[in-house]
């Protein structure tokens, strides 16, 4: 009898091992391997940008695939829900363009009180409200003018590494028409990447890290950064990552609290924070892969995020050993890796960005505003684009709609 109560204790704490399979591996798995590679290619360009040293391109690597690949573990064994941890791609290339605006511990800083920001939004529950203040056309012309950089860098590689990015191409439009399980950005990126093997051998400068040892960043607290980088880093983990993913899982049937994923990503963000990195959040695009159909039965899904989470968490803590590698790799072969990972997102951000007629004036100045990368009084051309892109929404575009409309009805 005892022998039995312990057997069954047993089972159902290892309850997780008689749920994997090879659809939520495979899943995980290419989860796993789209976190990983646009992601980090962007950071170390980020972190050029910058002027980094090696130990805080560490710090920043460690910080958000440890923290992110652990967030990744406990939320779907708590919820048996494929939610899937990681950090926010489209933060990084925001980011990119703030490295060199700010120190180091200035953007720590800045990612601590985004990261608060997040803890409170998903405290209160102001999530919905939130989003709407600013229109997410607005916010997806923002993030649209920001990439563009990414996309011309991107043609222009492909131009310069002509066998890399023809492979690439080909590659990514085939299983774009053959609809395999294989997503085409992560084949696209792995057949340049033996396409580059074989045909640019790559040469080490003798850039080796020794084991690296994470240590406590203190912040530096200021209102520029916090108009500048805080506000619109939050907005776009809560627009392009929190949305994406809550809408995958809504759209596939699993219930969780919103506001509690939020809250758990604010805290998360916090944590690494104190490290280096910009966040530690639900990822949306990785969740939109852990939780579809091709990750096998729906109640066994959640370990696919799980698997995710584990790759996270190792290349987080061998990172000391992996960045000299990806350092070894040409630029514009990183530019071709981060312009295939931006690339949907991107196609994505210009349809909503324009999607709505009545706004071709309010996301047309919010796009140019981001690209051009201006800052007004010291606040940033991301935050510029969102008020100016919701301002000329709300009072040019809307009372001038308004009006039309009040005419129609009089003449009818």
């Amino acid at each position: 009898m005892n022998r039995s109560t312990e057997q069954n204790k047993l089972e159902k704490g290892l309850f997780f091992i008689r749920d994997i399979n090879s659809k939520n591996i495979s899943c995980g798995v290419i989860a796993g391997v789209f976190v990983i590679t646009g992601p980090s290619a962007l950071i170390l360009e980020a972190a050029s940008n910058g002027l980094y040293t090696n130990e805080q391109i560490l710090l920043w690597m460690f910080s958000v695939y440890v923290f992110g690949g652990i967030l990744g573990i406990i939320l779907p064994l708590y919820y048996r829900i494929p939610i899937v941890g990681g950090h926010t791609l489209t933060g990084v290339a925001f980011l990119a363009t703030m490295t060199s605006q700010f120190t180091f511990n200035q953007l720590i800083g800045a990612y601590f009180v985004s990261g608060l920001i997040m803890l409170i939004i998903g405290y209160t529950g102001l999530f919905s409200r939130l989003i709407n203040l600013v229109p997410k056309e607005i916010i997806s012309a923002m993030l649209a003018g920001m990439i563009t950089k990414y996309m011309v860098d991107f043609v222009s590689s492909i131009n310069q590494l002509v066998l890399v990015g023809g492979a690439s191409l080909v590659t990514f439009f085939l299983l774009n028409r053959w609809k395999t399980r294989v997503p085409p950005v992560i084949g696209a990126i792995l057949v340049g990447f033996i396409t580059l093997i074989v045909f640019y051998p790559l040469s080490s400068h003798g850039s080796t890290s020794e084991l690296f040892t994470p240590q406590f960043q203190m912040p530096e607290f200021n209102t520029v950064s916090f108009l500048s980088v805080s506000i619109p880093l939050a907005l776009l983990i809560l627009s392009n990552d929190a949305a994406v993913a809550i809408g995958a899982l809504a759209q596939n049937n699993y219930r969780t609290s919103i506001n509690k994923l939020i809250s758990v990503g604010g805290l998360f963000s916090i944590l690494s924070a104190f490290f280096g990195g910009q966040s530690a959040n639900v990822a949306g695009m990785a969740t939109v892969i852990c939780s579809g159909e091709e990750a096998g039965p729906r109640e066994k899904r959640y370990m696919g995020a799980v698997v995710t989470g584990i790759l996270l968490l190792g290349f987080g803590l061998f990172s000391w050993r992996l960045i000299p590698f990806i350092q070894m790799l040409p630029k514009d072969f990183i530019s071709i890796i981060v312009g295939f990972s931006l690339l949907g997102v991107f196609g994505n951000s210009l349809h909503q960005s324009f999607s709505k007629p009545s706004m071709k004036i309010s996301t047309a100045f919010a796009y140019l505003i981001a690209f051009s990368n201006i800052s007004i009084f010291n606040i940033s051309a991301p935050l510029c684009s969102l008020l100016i892109g919701a301002l000329i929404a709300k009072y040019i575009e809307e009372s001038t709609q308004s009006n039309i409309d009040k005419k129609e009805k009089i003449t009818a």
